[in-house]
């Protein structure tokens, strides 16, 4: 997963600079979100990944389906990213766009993993600390992951904390291994 995160970001960081560039970073939100939906379809899934299909036609279909909802600008990232062989990145490209547009916006979205329901005094103290970290708005969203056992793990962007009891374990292992 760390290897199509890596492989998005300089699409997701480019698209971004030219939605700034053109102010309009909504309107990109809007378009990378259609992208989103349409090469998530299960038919484009299997057209992108059939080694058969020319990576020109499948650049073709998607502007055509998209319609004039797709700029010139957003044509052309249809284009290079399939020239690339990279039309599979696109959920994790819009992903990585959002987090740059909340970034930018003063926002970060934080993903808080835990093996129980966080009380609110959890939610708050870990708020709080993050927003005296990363500074701005924290938008946290929570997710139940009972094989960390007990603890968390926040994620925010590029930032891991595991305060997770498998993190220990994990890293108890290896200091012995």
């Amino acid at each position: 997963m760390a290897e199509i995160s890596t492989l998005a970001r300089p699409y997701a960081l480019a698209a971004f600079r030219q939605a700034s560039e053109e102010g309009r970073v909504d309107d990109w939100s809007a378009m990378i979100e259609l992208l989103m939906r349409v090469t998530g379809d299960a038919t484009m899934k299997g057209l992108i990944a059939n080694p058969r299909v020319r990576r020109e036609q499948l650049a073709a279909l998607i502007i055509e389906v998209c319609g004039e909802r797709l700029t010139a600008t957003g044509r052309n990232l249809v284009r290079v990213l399939a020239h690339n062989g990279r039309l599979d990145l696109v959920a994790a490209i819009g992903e990585q766009f959002e987090q740059q547009r909340a970034r930018a916006q003063g926002r970060n979205q934080v993903e808080v993993r835990s093996a129980y329901e966080l009380t609110e005094s959890e939610r708050t103290t870990i708020t709080a600390a993050l927003v005296q970290r990363l500074g701005g708005d924290v938008e946290l969203s929570e997710e139940l992951d009972p094989g960390l056992i007990g603890g968390v793990v926040i994620r925010a962007g590029d930032l891991v904390i595991d305060a997770s009891l498998r993190g220990r374990l994990d890293q108890f292992a290896l200091a012995l291994g």
